[in-house]
């Protein structure tokens, strides 16, 4: 369960990275923060590419880092844009490789946004469960 404290910083930490995104093509900053299960936060940057098709998404960049750290559950997900988006597809399937139903919170650039979860986002969600063995 995340208390309100876990949130506010997880919100903020999404918010204060966004700044570091690297958007010349899109001009549309994402952060995106993950809190992981020891509390640490892993924040990430959406990187553009002008083979737009290598772009690669806030919230796959943070999952990124979280592995290479050596984590591997993430408790709940803070994504910063200019309105409040949400992630793509990809992201979403990305993010239920690591997480279950975990809260989502979608905030603009002053932080005002809506609460959700990853299973809201992503309906009938394939995950490792589903392999079997």
């Amino acid at each position: 369960m995340v208390n309100e404290e876990q949130r506010t910083t997880l919100i903020e930490a999404a918010m204060a990275i966004r700044e570091r995104a690297y958007v010349p093509y899109s001009h549309y900053p994402v952060g995106a923060a993950l809190l992981m299960e020891d509390g640490t936060i892993i924040t990430g940057v959406n990187v553009e590419n002008s083979s737009y098709g290598l772009t690669i998404c806030a919230e796959r960049t943070a999952v990124t880092r979280a592995i290479t750290a050596g984590y591997r559950k993430i408790l709940a997900v803070a994504v910063a844009t200019d309105n409040a988006g949400s992630p793509c597809g990809a992201c979403r399937q990305v993010l239920t490789e690591f997480a279950g139903d975990v809260p989502v919170y979608l905030v603009d650039a002053t932080g005002n946004g809506r609460d959700t979860t990853l299973h809201t986002l992503l309906p009938d969600h394939f995950g490792p469960e589903h392999l079997g063995s």
